[in-house]
């Protein structure tokens, strides 16, 4: 990569790491449900004034954003709300390249490669070493499930992606911020069922401009710097060269999570933490090195 795109690739790793940080912030104040709800209307209501609408059916919109969107954030928002620190969640979430091998095996019957099954056990282990101690270190067992929960979701996206790709339709930042209208209302609707209408209210009326500025974060850097800096780096390089940049964010999100929340993992986390990142790291650079 030349200069500029390495600067970028270094915006979108710090962007979506610390994604996870602010998103402890604001639901501090605002519940789960109404914070995602918000969200995606806000990505969609400033998004759709610069970017031009996809020319992609609305049925291969919701196919894309319901899980990718709907899915994945209420259960990562739930989640962190329910005792998920926030560290931990940017590593547990790249389980979706795990889940999106097992899925692309059973619906597009890809094929997987001994390199990736020995990933995938190794990020078992380790999650399985995290699990171990929830309840421990501000970790619950409800939050580190949901999360996972949260990374299946993101790799029926993944799936979802795969198949609109086959049938000619591309995902690109116009598809990301124009379906983004879908999800708010299914948000809203679970918020006002789950979280009751006192809370909706006292969350609105009381918002705090710290709240505020998680919203544009989330929507105006997490999503539309992120997706588009992301989209700008995949038309230019390889897919291989690009995809092992998320690797990243789980480092940057455990770093800043350390300072900003002060939040502690115990020894075995760490070292669970450490065995995941390898199963990581072998999913990604598997090819090379077996084929050596």
């Amino acid at each position: 990569m030349n200069l500029k795109d390495s600067v970028f690739a270094l915006i979108i790793i710090i962007a979506w790491g610390l994604n996870f940080v602010v998103l402890a912030i604001g639901l501090d104040e605002i519940p789960p449900l109404l914070l995602g709800g918000l969200r995606f209307l806000a990505v969609a209501a400033f998004g759709s004034l610069f970017i031009k609408r996809p020319n992609i059916p609305l049925s291969w919109w919701c196919i894309y954003i319901l899980p990718m969107g709907l899915l994945q954030f209420a259960f990562m928002f739930i989640a962190m709300a329910n005792g998920m620190p926030a560290g931990l969640a940017s590593l547990v979430l790249q389980a979706q390249a795990l889940f999106t091998m097992l899925f692309a095996f059973a619906f597009l019957k890809e094929s997987v490669k001994f390199y990736q099954i020995f990933a995938l056990v190794l990020a078992a282990m380790g999650l399985f070493m995290i699990a171990a101690k929830s309840g421990i270190g501000g970790m619950s067992l409800l939050g580190f499930l949901l999360t996972l929960l949260a990374a299946a979701s993101w790799a029926l996206g993944n799936i979802s992606a795969r198949t609109m790709s086959k049938n000619g339709y591309q995902v690109n930042i116009n598809l990301v911020i124009w379906s983004s209208w879908i999800p708010p209302v299914p948000f809203f609707l679970l918020s006002y069922w789950l979280e009751g209408p006192e809370k909706i209210e006292a969350a609105l009326i009381n918002i705090s401009l710290s709240s505020i500025a998680v919203i544009i974060y989330l929507a105006l850097i997490a999503t539309i710097l992120g997706y588009s800096l992301w989209g700008h780096l995949m038309g230019r390089y390889p897919a291989n060269q690009v995809a092992p940049l998320t690797l990243g964010v789980p480092v940057v999100g455990l770093i800043a999570a350390t300072i900003v929340l002060d939040e502690k993992l115990l020894t075995l986390q760490w070292i669970g933490v450490g065995v995941v990142f390898l199963g990581l790291l072998t999913n990604t650079f598997g090819k090379k090195l077996f084929s050596r």
